[in-house]
C-alpha cells in the first residue's frame, strides 16, 4: 500500500515539473515573437508621425522638439538616489539700448573708415589745387566704392565751391566736404523700420540675401534691437536648407526670451514655415514677426522664384511690412548686382550693411542707395551681439571725417 502511494506521489511531482517547464518555454517563445532578434524599442522618426505640422514653436527654456521627456519609475525605490535637478533655462540677456550702440559704432567707424576723409581733406587743403589734385580726388572716391555718377557730382560741387570761396582753410574745406557728402548720403530718406504692430496683426519683416552675408545673425541681432525697445517679437526659421540654421536662430532668440517657429523636418517647404510663423504671431498677438530666409545666389532662377513664393504665401494672411536685403559691405560693387536681382523678385524696402569696418569702403552706402532707390536702414560693425544699429546719414559722414 505504501509503495502504491509513493508511486502516485512521484507521478504527480513529475507532472507538475513538466507543466512548469512547458509554461516557461511557451513564455519565452511569446517574448521572442514580440521582439525579433536584433530589434529594440525605439521612438518614431518625425517623418513617420501621422498628421501634425512640419513646424514647431520653440519657446525659450523648453525642451528641443522631438526630445523624449518621459520618465521611467523603477518598481523598487529603496536604492533610488535623489534625482538630479532639471537644468534651468539660462538667464535672459538685456540688450544694449539703441543710443548706446550708435555712440559705440560711430567710434568704431571713425577709427576704421577715416582714411577716405583724411585723403580728401589733405587734397583739398593743399596750397595748389590743380587738375592733378582733382583727378586724385576722383580716384579716391571711386576706390571708396562711391560709384561713377556720385563721384562726378561730388567733385563738380566741390570744384565750384572751392573756386568761389578761394579758401584753403582746413576747417572751412572740411565743412564744404561734409555738406556735400551728406547730400549724397541723403538724410531725407525714410530710414525708420516698419515694425509697429497693426490693429489686429503683427508687423512682418523678411530678411533676404545671398549666401554668407550674415542673414541669420542679422535677424538675431535685430530681435535684440526690438527687445531693447520693449517689443514682443517672434522669429520664423524659414531657412530650411542650411544645416543648423534653425538651431542658430533659436539660440539667438533664447538669449533674449524670443520664441522661434521652425520645421521639425529637414528640407521642409520654407513658405510653409514662414506661413506658420506668421500664424503663430497672429495667434500670440506679438508686435513683430521676423522671417529668416535661406541664402541664394542671385543667378539661380529657381531659388529666386522660391523667395517670391515665400512672400506671396505670407501675404495670404498678413502684409509683409519690410523686406530687408542684407549685403556684405566688403563685396563692393558686386553687391550692386546682387541687389538689383533681389529687387526684381521681392520689393526691397531697406538695406542692412554688414562688415562696414576697416576692410569696407564707405562709399558703398551712396552707391547702393542710388542703385535701388531705397535707404540703408541698419549697419553692422563687428561680431558682438549688439553690434547692429540704425543708420544715420549725418552720423555716418561725421565718422568718415572725424
Amino acid at each position: 500500500m505504501l509503495e502504491s502511494v509513493n508511486e502516485t506521489l512521484s507521478i504527480v511531482i513529475y507532472v507538475v515539473i513538466g507543466l512548469a517547464v512547458i509554461g516557461s518555454i511557451a513564455a519565452l517563445l511569446v517574448r521572442t515573437r514580440r521582439t525579433p532578434k536584433g530589434m529594440y524599442p525605439t521612438t518614431r522618426d518625425a517623418d513617420d508621425q501621422p498628421g501634425g505640422s512640419t513646424a514647431v514653436l520653440d519657446r525659450p527654456g523648453t525642451a528641443e522638439p522631438g526630445t523624449d521627456t518621459a520618465v521611467t519609475v523603477p518598481d523598487d525605490l529603496r536604492d533610488l538616489e535623489e534625482a538630479p535637478a532639471r537644468p534651468t533655462a539660462p538667464a535672459l540677456e538685456t540688450p544694449e539700448p539703441v543710443q548706446g550702440r550708435l555712440a559705440r559704432l560711430r567710434a568704431r567707424l571713425s577709427k576704421s573708415n577715416n582714411a577716405l576723409g583724411k585723403a580728401l581733406l589733405a587734397l583739398l587743403s593743399s596750397d595748389k589745387i590743380d587738375e592733378d589734385v582733382w583727378e586724385e580726388i576722383e580716384e579716391t572716391l571711386l576706390l571708396a566704392d562711391l560709384g561713377t555718377e556720385p563721384t562726378m557730382e561730388l567733385v563738380d560741387a566741390l570744384r565750384e565751391r572751392v573756386r568761389i570761396s578761394g579758401s584753403r582753410d582746413p576747417q572751412e574745406v572740411r565743412g564744404m566736404l561734409r555738406e556735400e557728402l551728406i547730400k549724397l548720403v541723403d538724410p531725407t530718406m525714410d530710414r525708420s523700420l516698419a515694425v509697429e504692430r497693426h490693429a489686429d496683426k503683427p508687423a512682418v519683416v523678411m530678411v533676404v540675401g545671398v549666401n554668407g552675408v550674415g542673414k541669420t545673425t542679422t535677424v538675431g541681432k535685430l530681435a535684440r534691437v526690438l527687445v531693447a525697445e520693449d517689443k514682443d517679437v517672434l522669429l520664423g526659421a524659414a531657412d530650411t536648407f542650411r544645416a543648423a540654421a534653425a538651431e542658430q536662430l533659436a539660440t539667438w532668440g533664447q538669449r533674449v526670451g524670443v520664441p522661434t517657429v521652425r520645421s521639425d523636418v529637414d528640407g521642409a517647404d520654407p513658405a510653409s514655415v514662414a506661413f506658420e510663423a506668421v500664424k503663430a504671431g497672429i495667434d500670440g498677438e506679438v508686435d513683430t514677426v521676423l522671417i529668416d530666409t535661406a541664402g541664394r545666389l542671385q543667378n539661380k532662377v529657381g531659388l529666386m522664384d522660391e523667395l517670391g513664393k515665400v512672400k506671396r504665401v505670407i501675404e495670404k494672411q498678413a502684409e509683409v511690412d519690410e523686406v530687408l536685403l542684407v549685403l556684405d559691405a566688403t563685396t563692393g560693387q558686386n553687391g550692386l548686382t546682387q541687389a538689383k536681382v533681389f529687387a526684381e523678385v521681392v520689393n526691397i524696402t531697406g538695406i542692412v550693411l554688414t562688415k562696414l569696418d576697416g576692410t569696407a569702403k564707405g562709399g558703398i552706402v551712396v552707391a547702393i542707395q542710388r542703385t535701388l532707390g531705397v535707404p540703408v536702414k541698419l549697419v553692422g560693425l563687428g561680431e558682438g551681439p549688439d553690434d547692429l544699429a540704425p543708420f544715420e546719414a549725418e552720423e555716418f559722414v561725421d565718422a568718415l571725417l572725424s
